[in-house]
């Protein structure tokens, strides 16, 4: 298994156990849809949330926020229709971005994106 790989497996690691102390429900990981990755979808109340976590170790080139490119939230905002169609979804849905640097400092950007 790759090095990035590893750190990715991770980073979605450390941000399931702070979801779930959050009262989170994970619902998926890794979920996939043709060419699209979900990194987690999770229950917050009423809301489905489709989340994407960042890791990274080095900020020199930018915060692990800066690296969810436009053309990753199309794809995940594809991936979303789907897993919506799938599962019949009829409630409210958001996007998440959880952040995580080298010292694990998780910042959650909630609605980070339609």
């Amino acid at each position: 298994m790759k090095q990035t790989s590893k750190l990715g497996e991770f980073g979605e690691k450390l941000a399931q156990e702070y979801l779930k102390q959050k009262a989170y429900v994970i619902l998926h990981h890794n979920w996939r849809n043709k060419h699209a990755e979900i990194d987690l979808i999770a229950q917050d109340g009423e809301q489905i949330v489709f989340i994407e976590v960042k890791y990274r170790t080095k900020t020199s080139f930018g915060t692990p926020e800066t690296f969810v490119s436009a053309n990753k939230i199309r794809k995940m905002q594809e991936a979303a229709s789907t897993y919506i169609e799938q599962f019949n979804w009829k409630g409210e849905l958001r996007f998440d971005i959880i952040a995580i640097n080298n010292k694990n400092e998780i910042v959650h950007f909630e609605d980070a994106f339609y």
